[in-house]
């Protein structure tokens, strides 16, 4: 019985190609796009899944409550990491403190050809870290242990890096290292590489112990200092429960934090291990991207709408061939078939058809996924043919099935033989017209609803792109170093041959580009009041030709002179609002300090500028200068010959730091680099929407295709009659017409309450104006149009006596 069924329904398919090719087409189309989200969600929802003790591993983050509300820093103070290990016994501590840009010398090898030691920089992966960390995360030691890092000036080594230093991981033990060509270090260990999915990536682990006694890691036993680079994670015993150890928090907060807050609204909260990957308010993520979990809600719901487009085309197609197949049925029943025999007949033609659609689908999936890098950061290519992939689409195909295959199934099985037989069932016996139109409706309401969220998306990205950040980032480049003694004393030199060099406007030595994800703060107090101010101050430091070289304005006062320590201060009209000042002038000339430190002369106002992206206030800043935290430099070019340029820097830099490694960056690319998420989803969506649309389409042209078969002799007696080409075109599209402009009118409020509150993430953002909207019911309609006008008019331009020769 099965084996007839079969050999039935591939007659079937095989017997009507244009409307099988229409459902294979949209059904692979749907189940490959919803395949290649599954993955990529699954990937994203893997991150640190890998380490056995990821559901008791938790981050101790930092909140502050002012009246802007809530600021959140990952990090957490230096002493925390004692005081939490001495108070909560019960609990497993493990602090560590990334840094980033670092330089690793090999001592006593050399580059080939020179008396120049090797040297490598590292960009990030590189920590400072306890022993205690690896008693929470899983690491495979290949040599040494984590018990080596108790010492201080001792390293360990990823088998990567240690394969790139060393040839072979083997060779790395008991080499030195030195570290920023000041400290040495002598290697302990080697672990396995982790794998991708993970924000913690680590590549060379320095033990903690060796951080007090490097100056410039910023490492202090002072409660007010933050650095989203100090970080604390714990472990939570079976029998303490994440409430429990918050209440505890809740208390040392109140105990350590009152002397940095006056209302103490700072506060240490856990953060589940698990959160990481897709919280962003709290930034410290070190690997290489970040991705919502709305973001995912939005991507399963997009393959969700994507599959049912599918079967509603499937639907649609198979309710109006019904009536062709009518005399099929009544002979069948008169035969004896039953009705559930018919059921599941018609039910082994859709398996067929969707089995087909899951071959081409599968064929589709493996060709896109190399390019899959193109619309998410995805750093691996990961594999198609796992157990839970294939178990994944195996539900995918019971669920079409049925989706699918029942409701028409249903109403063929449901025709009385005698009408059947008679040819007398039609659209609006079988009630295939008003469900067609809801369904059609259904399917545009889709398209559009994508449509609007990808012109809003793109909308929003380009007003990120082009939007005035206060300061000029085009023609600067910034090359990095490090902020030492061994730099710090060539600075001067350096940057004057630099202005020297043809092409380059103005040069300046700063610790920091003005907009970036850095969020160094502290405590601070204003105009000799007795308490800190409730709320921290974010610093950048900057030389004298910072304000010249990155075009920020000032508003009150001047630029601080030329100085090597902390001499002035200017701040930002942020700031002076945030102190309760009328104007920027009441604060020139008023005296603050930072944490203890001495007083010093606000001479400045800078007009604000975004000093993170544009999903974040601007916060309360000073800028100051401070030669021992400049540990880069920014050089503004003219834009012709930047590439020459750009080269002649590098030279010059060789020539003073000729044991440095050489790095540098465009800072208009790095401020690319906040949104760049942001730009991957917008693609995504916009390859989405095409897919929707494409689909509809796909099903349009099937229903007109129907349409004018059923309409034949219809058509040549309106012709007959005088009907011009127009009005048969009109006669097609009039009712898609109307369906698409109602699909419009239940697409727009839901479109516009989505994209609002994926809005809601840019403090910085667009209004969604009725041109958003406008311009996706013509992009709809036009579609439709193009889509139904071209077999309206191969119906209308055909000759009439063909079509009524039969009468």
């Amino acid at each position: 019985m099965i084996k007839n069924y079969l050999k039935i329904a591939i007659r079937n398919v095989l017997r009507h190609k244009g409307y099988s090719a229409i459902n294979v087409a949209g059904l692979a189309i749907g189940i490959a796009a919803c395949l290649l989200l599954f993955i990529v969600i699954r990937y994203e929802n893997s991150y640190e899944k890998f380490n056995k003790n990821y559901s008791s591993i938790y981050r101790v983050v930092t909140e502050d409550n002012d009246a802007d509300g809530l600021d959140y820093n990952p990090g957490a103070p230096f002493p925390a990491i004692e005081l939490l290990r001495t108070q909560l016994p019960d609990i497993k501590v493990a602090g560590f403190n990334a840094h980033f840009g670092s330089q690793f010398t090999v001592i006593g090898q050399h580059e080939k050809g020179t008396n120049i030691e090797k040297k490598f920089l590292e960009e990030s992966g590189t920590y400072f870290i306890e022993p205690e960390y690896f008693s929470m995360f899983d690491v495979n030691w290949l040599e040494g242990s984590a018990a080596v890092l108790k010492e201080p000036n001792i390293t360990v080594l990823n088998k990567s890096t240690a394969e790139k230093y060393f040839g072979k991981w083997q060779d790395a033990m008991g080499q030195l290292l030195r570290l920023d060509n000041s400290y040495v270090l002598k290697i302990g260990g080697v672990f396995e590489d982790q794998p991708l999915n993970t924000d913690l990536p680590m590549t060379i682990l320095t033990s903690y112990a060796t951080l007090p006694a490097i100056k410039d890691y910023g490492w202090t036993r002072d409660w007010g200092t933050l650095s989203s680079n100090s970080q604390i994670m714990v472990m939570l015993p079976d029998n303490i429960s994440q409430a429990q150890l918050q209440q505890q928090l809740n208390t040392i907060s109140k105990e350590h934090y009152s002397g940095d807050k006056t209302d103490n609204s700072r506060r240490a909260v856990l953060q589940p291990l698990s959160d990481l990957h897709h919280n962003e308010r709290y930034g410290g993520h070190f690997g290489d991207h970040v991705i919502s979990k709305g973001s995912l809600l939005t991507l399963t719901l997009i393959g969700l709408l994507i599959i049912v487009m599918a079967c509603i085309n499937f639907v649609n197609l198979s309710t109006a061939q019904a009536i062709g197949r009518s005399r099929e049925v009544g002979v069948r029943k008169v035969l004896g078939g039953n009705r559930w025999q018919l059921f599941w007949q018609m039910m082994g033609e859709t398996f067929v058809i969707v089995m087909i659609s899951v071959i081409l689908a599968l064929l589709l999936t493996r060709l896109a996924l190399p390019f899959i890098k193109t619309f998410v950061s995805i750093q691996e290519i990961p594999t198609l043919f796992t157990a839970v992939n294939m178990l994944f689409l195996g539900g995918v195909i019971l669920t079409i099935t049925f989706l699918a295959g029942a409701y028409p199934a249903l109403v063929l099985s449901g025709f009385r033989p005698a009408l059947a037989l008679k040819n007398k069932i039609t659209s609006a016996s079988v009630g295939g017209i008003s469900v067609r139109r809801g369904l059609v409706t259904l399917q545009f309401t889709i398209s559009q609803v994508l449509i609007i969220g990808t012109i809003i998306a793109i909308t929003q990205m380009n007003f990120v792109r082009n939007a005035d950040l206060g300061f000029k980032k085009e023609a600067v480049m910034v090359v990095t170093g490090r902020a030492d003694s061994s730099i710090i004393a060539r600075q001067k030199a350096f940057k004057a041959a630099l202005q020297q060099l043809p092409g380059v406007v103005s040069v300046s030595s700063n610790s920091d580009v003005p907009s970036s994800d850095n969020n160094s703060a502290s405590n601070f107090t204003y105009d000799h009041k007795g308490d800190d101010e409730p709320f921290d101050i974010f610093h950048k430091f900057g030389d004298e030709d910072y304000f010249k070289t990155y075009g920020l304005e000032l508003v009150a006062g001047r630029a601080p002179r030329a100085s090597d320590t902390i001499a002035e201060f200017v701040v930002n009209q942020t700031f002076v609002k945030k102190v309760g000042a009328k104007n920027p002038e009441e604060v020139i000339g008023k005296e603050m300090r930072l944490g203890r430190s001495r007083w010093k002369t606000i001479v400045g106002v800078v007009k604000d500028f975004k000093t993170n992206s544009l999903r974040e206030d601007i916060k309360p800043l000073e800028i100051s200068s401070n030669s021992k935290r400049y540990d880069q430099v920014a050089i503004k070019m003219n834009t012709a010959g930047l590439s020459s340029t750009a080269k002649s820097i590098q030279q010059t830099w060789d020539k003073f730091y000729p044991e440095y490694a050489y790095s540098s960056f465009f800072v208009d690319e790095s401020i690319a680099n906040f949104y760049r998420m942001e730009e991957q989803l917008s693609r995504l969506y916009k390859f989405f929407a095409g897919l929707a649309i494409f689909i509809s389409c796909l099903g349009l042209y099937g229903l007109v295709s129907f349409m004018a078969v059923q309409k034949t002799k219809e058509v040549g007696i309106r012709k007959v009659l005088g009907a011009s080409t127009g009005n048969i075109v009109y006669l097609f599209s009039k009712e898609f017409t109307i369906l698409i402009t109602v699909a419009f009118l239940i697409a727009t409020p839901l479109a516009w309450w989505m994209m609002s509150n994926w809005l809601q993430e840019f403090v910085f953002r667009i209004d969604i104006g009725a041109g958003v909207f406008l311009l996706a019911i013509i992009i709809s309609l036009g579609i439709a149009w193009i889509t139904v006008g071209y077999k309206a008019v191969r119906a209308a331009l055909a000759n009439p006596v063909k079509s009524l020769r039969s009468e």
